[in-house]
């Protein structure tokens, strides 16, 4: 099995989609919220997956509200942010968190990439996915109630810096250079469309955003929250290797687990200092 990030890269679509079509592509394939997506083709897929922040954005927000509600009614900070950490589950019809047990169960198994592929593919979950999912929503709640109890301004703007960069992980894992697994389904459609200096450059503009956003409270808040950014990233960018090496490239679970994997790895970093 080669490395396929040593090939040539796949040239992104030339023809362009609309932005409005890019965002229902986005939001009708990350999100449960209403979008009827207009077109399925590759340009569409390379508008719609760099509008994944957008929807991620969407999505943190929506997750942030019944947390910050529930703490203004006078509950804890546990219960707010539990409640906070399931919400983004509903929103995806948990198909991230699906994504991450189907792709902890193939990097598990030791198989080779076609049976590591099948075994994803099944509709039960082994004991790799089953500890990965315990362990995701367990850090993700415990970080989330550490930044409920400093405030609810914390907890929000932690909501939805992972939100985005969850989906943003989703954009840097479709730029050009990055290979489909299989021939189908959602991994085929978006593999290698993002040029990667949009890819990039959307990258920095979130983390200076969540700075931006973070620096009512303080320097330091504004620090953590790009450093949360860009170590997430790291982190799903080392994941990501490590599928493309295990299954010879991506596929709609590697993208769940990536989503998971850098929300949890931006918590626990807004947790520290």
């Amino acid at each position: 099995m080669t490395d396929s990030f040593d090939d040539p890269p796949p040239t992104p679509p030339a023809e362009r989609a609309s932005l409005p079509d890019g965002v229902r592509f986005a939001f009708g394939t990350l999100t449960v919220l209403p979008a009827r997506i207009t077109r399925w083709d590759r340009p569409a897929a390379r508008t719609g997956m760099a509008c994944a922040p957008l929807a991620g954005f969407a999505v943190g927000v929506l997750s942030a509200l019944p947390g910050v509600l529930l703490l203004l009614l006078g509950s804890g900070p546990l219960l707010a942010a539990a409640v906070t950490a399931a919400a983004p589950a509903a929103l995806t019809r948990g198909l991230h968190l699906d994504g991450l047990a189907d792709t902890a169960d193939g990097l598990g198994s030791a198989k080779p990439a076609g049976d590591a592929l099948r075994i994803m593919k099944k509709s039960d979950i082994g004991p790799f996915g089953v500890i990965a999912l315990v362990l995701a929503l367990l850090l993700q709640t415990a970080a989330l109630s550490e930044l409920y109890a400093e405030s609810w301004v914390h907890g929000a703007l932690a909501a939805v810096t992972a939100a985005v960069t969850a989906r943003l992980a989703m954009t840097l894992a479709s730029r050009d250079g990055v290979p489909a697994a299989r021939p189908e389904g959602l991994g085929a459609a978006v593999a290698g469309v993002v040029p990667r200096r949009v890819a990039a450059v959307l990258a920095a503009v979130t983390a200076v955003a969540a700075a931006a956003a973070a620096l009512p409270l303080g320097l330091p808040a504004a620090a953590r929250a790009a450093a949360a950014v860009l170590v997430a990233l790291l982190a799903a960018e080392l994941l990501l290797r490590r599928c493309v090496r295990r299954f010879d490239g991506v596929t709609g679970d590697v993208f769940g687990a990536l989503a998971e994997v850098s929300a949890t790895t931006a918590l626990i970093v807004l947790t520290l200092g």
